[in-house]
């Protein structure tokens, strides 16, 4: 696979390209929980879009959003121009694929076989053209095992056609996702975390791999923690922070902003209790304090003995 050239130096601002995605006002309530409130975001053709945020962010929820795996609640989701559709299978035939961030391949199924299935809103051929099995089954059936191949080229998994996508290491099984997702032609392809879990190697190779994708034409929005990963990449970075969108822009931009810090990191407590040592009052070495104030009388020693009693009064009723 030929590495394209860094995303530094091709990648453009969203409002230079033509937008083929656009979220307006996204929310999504679950009963009295708002997971994401308001949200808007554009993708640009042929860009690379990160999305950031801490655990519990929304990210992923947002995505469903866009994907018709949820419904919003509130907001429209339009894919070039024309408003995307509630169901899912209908979302990926008009052009939007996405991976998850748990894995999620026919376990049972051979490597290839796993990438025939991201066919299916491809192909025109119906269930008696399947079962009769004529021409036009078979010239579909040997073009979508010829795309599948150059998928598989393309990912580095060829080698592994007929393997057991379980039997897989895990890096080669978020490739094979990957594969399985581009199967379906996409204009725009959605990633979940799609480095959790691997070593730095497999960062690359991922980066690299996302970089080449861009290079074919499709537009990429991506969900990382890797904010490593996510600076090198995109060509503009949004933040999401408990379900809205804090601040969008340059990697330079997003990673300067203090508000991105704070969320990250937390802020100190305006509250928080100098050490001791700091707020007691200097004294001289007399116990004088040593602004001159004259010391308070020392408080009396409980463990004296009290007064004795007057001669004369035995403190009996005479």
């Amino acid at each position: 696979m030929t590495t394209p050239p860094n995303a530094a130096t091709t990648g453009t601002a969203g409002t230079d390209r033509a937008t083929i995605l656009r979220a307006d006002g996204v929310t999504m309530r679950f009963g009295g929980l708002t997971a994401v409130r308001g949200v808007d975001l554009t993708v640009g053709s042929g860009e690379i879009v990160g999305l950031i945020g801490p655990n519990g962010a929304g990210k992923t929820t947002f995505f469903n959003c866009l994907t018709g795996l949820y419904v919003p609640t509130e907001g429209t989701v339009s894919y070039r121009g024309t408003r995307l559709s509630r169901k899912p299978h209908l979302v990926t035939q008009a052009g939007v694929a996405r991976t998850f961030q748990n894995i999620r391949l026919f376990a049972n199924m051979t490597v290839l076989e796993n990438v025939l299935v991201g066919r299916h809103t491809r192909t025109k051929e119906g269930l008696w053209s399947a079962l009769l099995r004529g021409p036009g089954f078979k010239k579909a059936e040997r073009t979508s095992e010829q795309r599948a191949m150059e998928l598989l080229e393309f990912t580095g998994l060829a080698h592994k056609r007929d393997h057991l996508a379980r039997n897989l290491p895990y890096g080669e099984q978020r490739k094979l996702e990957i594969a399985r997702a581009l199967a379906s032609e996409p204009g725009l392809l959605l990633l979940d975390e799609p480095t959790a879990g691997m070593n730095p190697q497999e960062t690359r190779a991922t980066q690299d791999l996302v970089l080449a994708i861009r290079a074919q034409g499709t537009a990429v929005l991506v969900i990382e923690h890797d904010m490593r990963f996510i600076f090198n990449l995109c060509d503009r970075v949004a933040v999401l922070v408990q379900g809205q969108k804090l601040i969008e822009g340059t990697a330079d931009v997003v990673q300067a902003d203090d508000r991105v810090i704070a969320a990250y990191l937390g802020t100190p407590l305006d509250d928080d209790t100098p050490d001791a040592a700091h707020t007691a009052p200097a004294t001289d070495t007399d116990g004088t304090p040593a602004d001159g104030t004259p010391a308070a009388d020392p408080a009396p020693d409980a463990t004296a003995p009290a007064d004795p009693p007057a001669q004369g009064h035995t403190g009996d009723t005479p």
